[in-house]
């Protein structure tokens, strides 16, 4: 096993930066998740850390070890891409032995090898099958079989459940969690769907444009988002954001005033702004609750998704482009909403979140309460 350190790591083509000065690191054991919008960097970085781009400045370790001119052979590193890559003309044994074979390695260790990560994989039977014999998910058990048995200091994965449909890439997700609890191998893997990072990571790096805009574990960047773009990209549904003026802010309450001319109060501390600043605020779909005492919204259901246990609920609102989104658990009676029905969304004031005309976070003072 071993760590990976980045330092003002910067990849180029021409005048064009990818990355922007990538300080990170990645700690030995660690299972570690590059997300973020496609074009933000991510699988550059992990490409980076392979060797299969030259960076173009800065300091990349592995194991403690300067790697920026070291071939990816000699890195102590095994990747799985998206596409499966699989010999279609060689079984699976075949397949999964032939790095090593290529290496020379003798026949007795590669048995073992072979042997020791189908186990691992749940694929000792499938061994004598060629790859059209199998299905998405086998084949990429394969692929990552291959990586196992070259038994890298660290793995890296490029979104390897890219290709499978939904019910089996969450099926993939317990598998990969299982891998590396049993391997207990520095894993870094890439992804654009974030539900797949909060799921399988120890710490996400959420990058955008090239640049790292947070890294935390999965519950730090949900509970409290450094930034917007963070905030509205971690979460599923994302947040919702409405435009708010501040009317007066004390070292743990602001109250703000709304497009609607409702007046909301928040246990935020934004008293590093001045009365009359426009600022964003935030409430997660789960949040929002029906009816109360104070923060209240009125507005009327455009669209109903009922899933059974939860409802979601879309209700449009002054001055923005996009419903609000609301979700509901189904089992209280909220199953059984309508379009056209009138609401009063409470905000709770311990669940809102504040963010200024940078786009950065004002501290919260409470984390938030799920709602009933």
């Amino acid at each position: 096993m071993a760590d990976v350190k980045l330092q003002s790591v910067v990849k180029a083509y021409g005048e064009t930066k990818i990355l922007h000065g990538i300080d990170l690191e990645i700690r030995d054991g660690e299972f570690m998740v590059f997300v973020g919008p496609s074009g933000c960097g991510k699988s550059t970085l992990l490409r980076s850390i392979a060797g299969l781009e030259d960076i173009t400045g800065g300091e990349l370790r592995i194991g403690g070890r300067l790697v920026n001119d070291v071939p990816p052979a000699e890195r102590g590193i095994a990747m799985v891409f998206q596409s499966y890559a699989l010999y279609p003309h060689m079984n699976l044994y075949e397949n999964m032995a032939f790095g090593l074979e290529l290496a020379r390695v003798p026949k007795a260790e590669i048995e073992r090898a072979v042997r020791h990560a189908a186990k691992i994989l749940h694929i000792e039977h499938l061994l004598d099958r060629k790859p059209k014999d199998l299905s998405g998910g086998q084949r990429q058990r394969v692929a990552i079989g291959r990586a196992i048995v070259r038994k890298p200091e660290v793995f890296l994965f490029d979104e390897p459940l890219s290709n499978l449909d939904a019910a089996l890439r969450v099926r993939m997700r317990y598998e990969f969690a299982k891998l590396h609890e049993e391997l207990k191998t520095t894993m870094v893997y890439v992804t654009h769907d974030q539900v797949e990072a909060m799921t399988l990571a120890d710490r996400i790096v959420v990058l955008s444009a090239g640049r790292i805009e947070q890294v935390g574990t999965p519950l730090e960047l949900y509970e409290h988002p450094d930034n917007l773009f963070v905030a509205g990209f971690i979460g599923s549904p994302k947040m919702n954001f409405l435009p708010a003026t501040l009317v007066s802010a004390a070292p743990g309450e602001a109250l703000l005033r709304l497009a609607g001319g409702q007046t909301m109060r928040a246990l935020v501390d934004a008293t590093r702004a001045q009365p009359g600043d426009l600022l964003t605020l935030g409430v997660r779909p789960e949040h929002l609750r029906l009816g109360g005492s104070e923060n209240l919204l009125p507005s009327t259901v455009a669209f109903v998704e009922s899933l059974g246990g939860t409802t979601f609920a879309y209700c449009p609102y002054p001055g923005l482009d996009e419903p609000l989104t609301c979700q509901f658990e189904g089992r209280n009676g909220h199953d059984r909403l309508r379009s056209g029905d009138q609401l009063e969304l409470q905000l709770p004031p311990e669940a809102l979140y504040l963010f200024d005309a940078q786009g950065r976070a004002f501290r919260r003072q409470a984390a938030p309460e799920l709602a009933a």
